[in-house]
């Protein structure tokens, strides 16, 4: 609807020039807004105020042309489209359109169906979203689980918004965690065969340790009998990263999350992909030397501080490998990669855009989104639940107690920007205080009333693909669900521009809240069978919305609840 009123500015600066009404035919950027006050119109736009300076003109003289050209328009009479134009403020133009404006969104939703809100804003561009990449050296925790809600969504909302978009998980299965990982299962086996040793604080201390250390003796005893610590720590490492990774991804399953990708960090070290990267940024004199260390000029790209790759005993850091993950990222063809990361990464940002920087790429190509902490409560209080792995609550923890769906829903509900506080209690509730139950109720609502209506003999079929008698549609609360079924597609790309996936939450918690206003004053089903065939094509465009939006979140549809 937004590029109808365009298209009728753009036709009216015409227009008012050809008539002599502005001076000039050059048209500055300008804005079509839906205001925040419904007094204020269905549409307003910056057009006059923006166009003062151009035109050498007051706003408000600008303004009163332009409506004076969009009545001498005939492709835009005023009543088909428009029922009124009025100048408020400074030279604001509000836009208030006819009731027969809105009713061709119905039509469009319904044969649209899944695709509708879906746009080429993306023109196609390749984008990969990394997300989740924890060290497979334990369970997946509950800020995990906000990561990947967050990951997986944006990247579903990118797609929908015409990106190209490939999700990856970098598996960080090389390096001192791995080794630590290694240490802390071959002191566990070392404890199970009656030995005495101390269990360093810097090992992973959960119990999960030692059930991979019995499964290590159980199933590869006779490997461990004849080698030497450093042999035994390896096959520990190999053995306990293989079983947590399969745990991730079993976890990360059902919580409906699946990549494209899983690249291993290991293989940039076996492909020789770290030592030709430092090897590239000596040449270029961007990595040097300092007290026995190899360093990267990082200060050089806006970092607070130049960052070591090599440490002085000749172990690379995790940076060293970043490097060279990223520059093969963009080797592949990515346009951009976007990175998400927990809160306690803000520091690693500078370094990580001055390396792609430093390959020839754009700091633009590069993003993170970093994810705030969660506060798991139940009934408001902070939850102290007692999990296998002893000093967290696992993901899996949560999706088995309240569902897939409201795990997510919930993740979503804020900014990544903000901490969020999860309330166990409150996810399950079956009431309008859970904020799922109140999208997802709306969607098994409608298929209730379109289910009735079959029965009824009113429809053939519970997904017809034409509206009826749309013409109908002429209360006030009727309107307010057109305009909140339209505004799906800005609503998308707003989200994808940037790359916030609540404002998709948001955008589904209004529409349910007009559904529930118009379910609550009026009948979709009655005696007048043109208006109920009118009100089954509304509340159909309705659900399949819903359906759309939850999709991109990553959340169920249900047809009963």
């Amino acid at each position: 609807m937004k590029t109808k009123i365009r298209t009728i500015l753009l036709d009216a600066a015409r227009t008012a020039f050809e008539k002599g009404f502005l001076p000039s035919n050059q048209v500055p950027e300008f804005e079509v807004e839906t205001p925040k006050h419904e007094g204020q119109g269905d549409f307003s736009t910056n057009f006059a105020m923006v166009s003062a300076k151009l035109q050498k003109m007051a706003p408000a003289k600008i303004a009163k042309s332009l409506i004076e050209a969009i009545s001498d328009t005939p492709h835009t009479p005023l009543g088909s489209v428009l029922e009124k134009i009025e100048v408020a403020g400074p030279g604001f133009i509000n836009f208030f359109l006819s009731p027969g404006a809105w009713h061709p969104v119905v039509d469009q939703v319904l044969n649209q169906d899944a695709t509708f809100g879906a746009s080429a804003l993306g023109r196609g561009k390749r984008v990969q979203v990394e997300f989740v990449s924890a060290n497979p050296t334990g369970p997946l925790h509950v800020g995990h689980g906000r990561g990947a809600a967050v990951g997986d969504a944006v990247g579903n909302i990118l797609s929908f918004a015409g990106f190209d978009v490939q999700k990856e998980y970098y598996i960080n299965d090389s390096g001192r965690q791995i080794r630590t990982l290694g240490t802390s299962v071959w002191l566990r086996l070392q404890q199970m065969q009656g030995k005495t040793v101390d269990f360093p604080q810097d090992c992973y201390q959960g119990d999960y340790i030692r059930d991979i250390a019995k499964e290590v003796l159980d199933g590869r005893g006779k490997d461990l009998a004849d080698a030497d610590e450093k042999q035994g720590v390896e096959i520990c490492a190999r053995f306990a990263a293989g079983k947590i990774l399969a745990g991730i991804r079993s976890d990360l399953d059902a919580f409906g999350v699946r990549f494209d990708n899983w690249f291993s960090e290991q293989s940039l070290y076996d492909s020789g992909r770290v030592q030709t990267a430092i090897d590239n940024f000596k040449e270029k004199d961007l990595i040097y030397e300092k007290d026995g260390a190899l360093w990267f000029r990082t200060e050089k790209f806006g970092d607070e501080k130049d960052r070591v790759v090599v440490r002085n005993n000749g172990l690379t850091t995790y940076f060293a490998s970043d490097i060279a993950y990223h520059d093969e990222k963009y080797e592949r063809g990515f346009d951009r990669v976007i990175d998400v990361w927990g809160a306690d990464h803000h520091g690693y940002i500078k370094r990580i855009d001055a390396a792609v920087v430093a390959t020839g790429r754009k700091s633009e190509q590069f993003d993170v989104i970093l994810v705030q902490l969660v506060n798991l409560l139940r009934d408001g209080n902070p939850v102290q639940m007692s999990t296998r792995a002893g000093e967290f609550v696992t993901l899996k923890d949560i999706v088995d107690e309240v569902g897939k769906d409201a795990a997510r829903f919930m993740f979503l509900s804020r900014s990544y920007d903000s901490g969020l506080d999860f309330d166990l209690e409150l996810a399950k509730k079956k009431s309008a205080d859970n904020p799922v139950y109140y999208v997802q109720y709306v969607h098994a609502r409608i298929t209730g009333i379109l289910n009735k209506a079959k029965d009824e003999g009113l429809i053939d079929q519970t997904d017809f693909n034409a509206g009826s008698n749309l013409e109908k549609l002429v209360a006030e609360e009727e309107l307010k669900l057109i305009k909140q079924v339209a505004a799906f597609r800005e609503q998308v790309e707003k989200s994808a521009e940037t790359l916030h996936p609540h404002v998709v939450f948001t955008y589904l918690m209004s529409l349910a809240s007009a559904f529930h206003a118009y379910y609550n004053r009026h009948k979709v089903i009655m005696e007048d069978r043109s208006l109920s065939l009118a009100r089954l094509s509304l509340v159909l465009a309705v659900k399949k919305v819903i359906r759309n939006g939850l999709t991109l979140l990553g959340v169920s549809a249900p047809e009963r609840m």
